[in-house]
């Protein structure tokens, strides 16, 4: 069976260099921070860590994608990053616990994906350089240049308040822990005990679900609150 190429897509950094690949996400044209992260798996995990808020993200991992996507490995209700870039992106998914493809939970949310992309030379450049801003776009009617130029007008992530952007709304409780295939060991003797005799309030400055469900695992109460929530209020 023959498998249709994704469209052409650029990856153009602020200090002009440019990289083309294809596109396997949404067809939209966004800015943000390049960086790198060296998993070799938890791309649904990374793309939902509020701490890659306004990120493109670039995984070293060449191959990935083959365990699709599920409705429990989340950090957040949303994905955060604004982007991911792979060396190769799996059209076949395998894996029991996979509810849809990574090409169609990255359509679902709006979220563009380059495949195709010389990561390993990407990641050098930045590395070397450091982290910069960068343009994504598949829509032809945007030159190598106007790439070049749009990430160079993108505002530095220098001094940016993203907790305000990441950080709920108001106050909740939490009660998730973590799923039982993967419990053994984690519980602490108290976890069965009704009273929750700990309560923790956890300050949401991008806190991830993880942390709330092993909180939980460890038989606390959790309440979450908004990063702007003085003592006065949590007292």
């Amino acid at each position: 069976m023959t498998l249709n190429k994704f469209p052409p897509a650029i990856l153009a950094l602020e200090d002009g260099t440019l990289f083309h690949g294809q596109s396997f996400g949404a067809s939209v044209t966004i800015t943000g921070e390049v960086v790198f992260n060296t998993s070799m798996t938890g791309y649904q995990e990374i793309l939902t860590d509020p701490s890659y808020c306004q990120q493109i993200v670039t995984m070293t991992c060449p191959h990935i994608g083959n365990v699709g996507v599920n409705i429990d490995d989340v950090e957040a209700d949303q994905p955060w990053a604004a982007g991911l870039i792979v060396r190769e992106v799996s059209r076949r998914v395998s894996n029991w616990r996979a509810t849809e493809s990574l090409p169609d939970y990255l359509n679902r949310h709006n979220l563009p994906g380059l495949t195709e992309i010389d990561t390993r030379a990407l990641v050098r450049h930045i590395r070397s350089k450091g982290a910069m801003m960068a343009a994504v776009s598949a829509d032809p009617q945007y030159s190598a240049a106007d790439l070049v130029d749009m990430a160079r007008a993108a505002p530095s992530m220098e001094g940016l308040d993203l907790v305000k952007e990441v950080t709920c709304s108001e106050p909740y409780h939490w009660e998730e822990g973590v799923a039982p295939a993967w419990q053994q060991g984690l519980q602490s003797p108290i976890s069965n005990l009704q009273s929750h005799p700990f309560h923790v309030i956890a300050y949401d400055f991008g806190i991830k679900h993880n942390i709330l469900r092993l909180l939980t695992d460890a038989g606390c109460r959790v309440t979450v609150v908004p990063a702007t929530t003085t003592a006065e209020e949590v007292l």
